[in-house]
């Protein structure tokens, strides 16, 4: 009796964000989150990774023609339904969120428009995560520096060549990478669409 007990304690302790078979390491993840949390940032990841893909996501980002996109002013967070993403944010708890963003004021000129926009939340587990990631990947602590230091999620902090270029600080099969890049692409989503009607009726206001 015992014996079956202990497979499905094995296997209850797999979690959802990591795999059992891979060997990538959830030290840090633990270190800052709650299991609620940690189950939230799944249902993230796994968002971002079912909008941009249809298939493996490193095979998928690696295939995806990021250079014709972003000449056409887009990127693959583009491909991101913002109206499902922010049902995905009443799917996660407010703690989740807040320790990930926040809402900021800003002012888009000529027209003077002010908007709530989504920014990030520069003192919180989320930031303590990256720079624990950061102490084995300086590419991420550069990252989490900059996040820091502008309190903003910017497009030039992580470029899809950087990210093609350098497998090892960005190895697309492990969850952190995933996550990190998850959040990253939503948040430039929220911040291009989430206002992108109010701003437009503006400029026609404007002309």
């Amino acid at each position: 009796m015992r014996k079956p007990i202990f497979i499905i304690l094995i296997l209850f302790s797999c979690q959802a964000f990591f795999s059992c078979d891979e060997d990538y390491s959830e030290t840090e993840l633990r270190a800052n989150f709650t299991a609620e949390q940690i189950s939230d940032l799944t249902k993230i990841r796994d968002f971002f990774i079912t909008q941009v893909c249809e298939s493996d996501f490193q095979s998928c980002y690696e295939e995806t023609k990021h250079e014709y996109l972003e000449s056409e002013g887009n990127g693959i967070w583009t491909n991101i339904d913002f109206d499902l993403q922010k049902e995905l944010y009443k799917q996660i708890s407010k703690s989740t969120f807040d320790e990930i963003w926040m809402f900021c004021e800003s002012t888009y000129y000529p027209s003077k428009t002010k908007v709530k926009s989504i920014c990030a939340n520069a003192i919180c587990k989320y930031q303590k995560y990256l720079s624990d990631l950061g102490k084995q990947n300086p590419i991420i602590a550069k990252f989490a520096e900059r996040i820091q230091a502008s309190g903003d999620f910017n497009g030039l902090d992580i470029q899809y060549w950087e990210v093609l270029k350098d497998k090892k600080s960005f190895d697309l099969k492990d969850p952190n990478i995933q996550l990190i890049l998850a959040i990253h692409y939503l948040s430039l989503n929220d911040n291009i669409t989430r206002n992108a009607d109010l701003i437009e009726r503006k400029k026609v206001i404007i002309k």
